[in-house]
Parts: C-alpha cells; structure tokens; sequence
C-alpha cells in the first residue's frame, strides 16, 4: 500500500478478524503511509475501540493512536505530518 491515508473498515468483524485485518495492513503500509483509520463503529464498535487501544499500544510500528473525526473511528499514526 503507498496510500498516505489508508481507511479500512471493520463493521462485523471479531476481534480476532480484526486484528488479522490490521495487521495485514500495517505489514503492506510503504514509507509514504501516515495514517490508518480504523472504523468499527460507536454503538457496538466499542469492544474493537478496546481491543485496538489495549493490542497495538505498544507495537513499534505505531508511534501513538489518537480518535478520529467521530467516536466510531480509531486513527493510528504511524509518521506525524510535520508543517
């Protein structure tokens, strides 16, 4: 993936799907990916929200993960974007 914003969506999926999801993703992000949005929903999205805070905060390819834009989305930052 060379994409610098890669969104991906995991309505539906376990948490054991998830993470095989996000992994994938995180092995195939190039040197040009910043971002990756993860959106798992609010209302039954929580136990994913979890399970990404409590599973990749401390994975060394993830410099900190942050809230997006609504509460049904996670953002982890994989390179800051410098001004």
């Amino acid at each position: 993936m060379s994409e610098a914003f890669i969104k991906i969506d995991l309505h539906g999926l376990r948490q054991e799907e998830a993470v095989k999801v996000i992994d994938r993703a995180l092995e195939k992000a190039g040197p040009s990916t910043y971002q990756i949005h993860l959106v798992h929903g609010y209302h039954r999205g929580t136990s994913l929200r979890t399970m990404i805070h409590d599973w990749y905060r401390y994975d060394d390819r993830i410099k900190r993960i942050m809230p997006g834009d609504n509460p049904g989305i996670t953002v982890l930052i994989l390179k800051e974007l410098y001004a």
